[in-house]
């Protein structure tokens, strides 16, 4: 199958797929099936351009032309193939998951949640494979809009509120900011395509690039770089599953890779190092990394705990970015997918605990550890990667970004690493400690429905996994970083 009929495939199986679900919304078994299958045939095309992509191929397809000299295209590269095995491998666990979870919690409305996930993992293939920045602003776009009704998913007071507070912060920020500075790239480069090595070298005047990429900074907000952070903790109102898409599988994952991509193809590292044009965001990722880490310490609510972990996540991706050295940015690249695996085993966690014990409090999971054997062990695991202990993914990841602080002389950035590697073990294992150091309370009761924990199991497995056989997120990140013209 050629490249371009695998790229098109990418667009069309989750298309497809949420179509079928519509289709059995009254048969639930066929609508799940249908899911599953969605989920494996889209990582199934996603391994073969993969295969394609190690063999040196870049498939490009147009999608449309809707005038002259603009179009609207794919095209695979190392980075976006990196994002997009991630989103695939993951939404199959998410998909297995949700299976147990929506109905161990007997939720409404389950066909409207595997449809929008559907289009969301339609959406992030269109962006992880954009050619361009219009292409890739498009799908931006459609990705929040198409997670908006899973963030309302109940539908309650709290809920609408929240999805007021995403549309307001994600839609503001990018018509505020991305489109314009989109524009302003077009207009300053003469093309909207994104080149490895970047597109604005001499083309715009040096006081002029430091305000153009904090455009594209803040203009990503799914990046949740403070102060535009606030939709992240307040979508946590939405159930487990949506929790694991907006973390793990595409959104905050979209707005982390609109940076690194940004910063490769359009600016470009040779050139940030040059004229320092990113110096100031070291200091701007630097404190989103630490103060969210500092907030996380007092949250009792365990979503919203890890929610504001994943900020300070999201800050390394862009701290590593700022820093503009090959160390750093492939320690950024190579976390996309240790971020994942990471967060959405602690969030199935969360899940499982909710689902069998009813329990969102941290100070109520004293001894669940004994109860809920599996989910504890998955989620300690997924705690030793985002502290950054071997042997867990999250080691690899955090070692080359540290290596690349240190390789850039940024004190800023070292003492950010560290001293939030400590908040870290601060907010995340007592957790772990309370769950197998305190005696249990409250009613019996045991693991979730097996569905969730397999998959829970699975991606716990995962964090190990990609530590001991690193190499295909490894190189998709190499390859990345020192792609040239």
């Amino acid at each position: 199958m050629s490249g371009p009929v695998l790229l098109l495939a990418a667009l069309l199986v989750p298309a497809t797929t949420a179509l079928g679900v519509a289709l059995f919304a009254a048969r639930p078994n066929l609508r799940e099936a249908v899911t599953l299958l969605g989920a494996a045939t889209l990582f199934l095309v996603t391994v073969l351009i993969a295969r394609d992509v190690f063999s040196g191929g870049r498939p490009e397809l147009v999608l449309a032309e809707p005038f002259p000299g603009v179009a609207l295209a794919l095209a695979v590269e190392p980075l976006g193939m990196l994002f997009a095995l991630v989103a695939s491998t993951l939404w199959i666990a998410n998909s297995v998951y949700s299976i147990g979870y929506m109905r161990g919690n007997d939720e409404k409305r389950q066909t409207g949640f595997y449809v929008c996930f559907a289009i969301a993992l339609f959406a992030t293939m269109g962006l992880a494979y954009s050619k361009n920045l219009l292409t890739l602003f498009l799908f931006y776009e459609l990705l929040t809009f198409s997670t908006y009704p899973l963030v309302t998913h109940k539908r309650d007071q709290k809920a609408i509120a929240a999805g007021r507070v995403y549309l307001l912060i994600l839609v503001s920020a990018s018509m505020l900011f991305l489109l314009p500075a989109i524009l302003l790239t077009g207009l300053a480069a003469g093309t909207f395509d994104f080149r490895p090595g970047g597109i604005l070298a001499d083309r715009i005047a040096p006081w002029m690039a430091p305000v153009l990429l904090g455009f594209f900074v803040f203009g990503a907000a799914k990046a949740a770089v403070m102060p535009l952070h606030r939709w992240l903790p307040a979508a946590m109102v939405a159930p487990t599953p949506v929790s694991a898409l907006l973390h793990a599988v595409a959104v905050v994952k979209a707005g982390v890779f609109v940076v690194l991509k940004v910063v490769l193809d359009v600016f470009g590292l040779d050139y940030l190092e040059a004229t320092g044009a990113a110096d100031w965001l070291v200091f701007v990722a630097a404190f989103t990394v630490v103060a969210a880490s500092v907030v996380a310490l007092f949250q009792d609510d365990l979503k919203r705990r890890l929610a504001y972990s994943t900020i300070g996540q999201l800050g390394y991706v862009v701290l590593a970015a700022a820093l503009a050295t090959p160390a750093s940015t492939l320690g950024g690249a190579l976390h996309i997918a240790a971020h994942g695996v990471s967060k959405i085993t602690l969030f199935f966690a969360a899940g499982a605990i909710y689902t069998a014990a009813h329990r969102t409090k941290v100070s109520q999971l004293d001894g669940i550890g004994r109860r809920m054997p599996v989910t504890m062990a998955a989620f300690t695991l997924g705690v030793l990667s985002m502290i950054g202990l071997p042997p867990t993914i999250g080691f690899a990841s955090k070692w080359f970004m540290i290596g690349g602080a240190v390789s850039a002389g940024s004190a800023v950035a070292v003492a950010a690493i560290v001293a939030s590697t400590v908040l870290n073990a601060l907010y995340l294992l007592p957790i772990v400690w309370r769950a197998y150091a305190r005696p249990a309370t409250g009613p019996e009761h045991g693991e979730a429905p097996w569905p969730a924990v397999a998959a829970l199991a699975a991606t716990g497995i995962g964090t190990v996994l990609l530590f001991l056989f690193p190499a295909v997120p490894y190189e998709l990140a190499r390859m990345a970083v020192e792609a040239r013209p």
